[in-house]
């Protein structure tokens, strides 16, 4: 994902709110091309009800980034994704992340925010990036 001119605040570094909505889109992006999430007409809808980052580094525009994501719990109506940041250069799986944090989601029925367990192809997306 490349960063963005607009990204960089007065230090010269990308700001914070921007790692949030890095990990924001590569989940929904996720959940849309693989868990078959419909944001619009779906009676299931994910959200969130707690994220965090930590920051180990900064990156700048035009850094490129990479951005790691899996599923570190998955409850009944709850999921917590871990999302790992790196410079595409360090994205090895030896390198360190310059940010990493967790974002977690609760399914709830689109009409009356009740909690709903995700099944079928989104169950199966998340379970697919569940570790052990």
């Amino acid at each position: 994902m490349p960063t963005r001119w607009k990204d960089n605040d007065v230090y010269g570094h990308v700001n914070n709110v921007v790692h949030y909505s890095l990990m924001d889109t590569v989940i929904n992006r996720w959940l849309i091309e693989r868990g078959e999430l419909d944001i619009e007409h779906g009676e299931v809808i994910g959200l969130c009800v707690e994220s965090h980052c930590n920051y180990h580094g900064s990156v700048a525009f035009p850094d490129v980034l990479a951005v790691g994501l899996r599923v570190g719990h998955l409850g009944r109506s709850s999921v917590r994704y871990e999302i790992g940041i790196y410079r595409s250069a360090d994205s090895a799986p030896e390198g360190d992340p310059v940010a990493e944090g967790h974002f977690v989601h609760v399914f709830v029925n689109r009409s009356t925010r009740r909690p709903v367990p995700p099944d079928g192809p989104l169950r199966a997306a998340l379970e697919a990036l569940r570790t052990s």
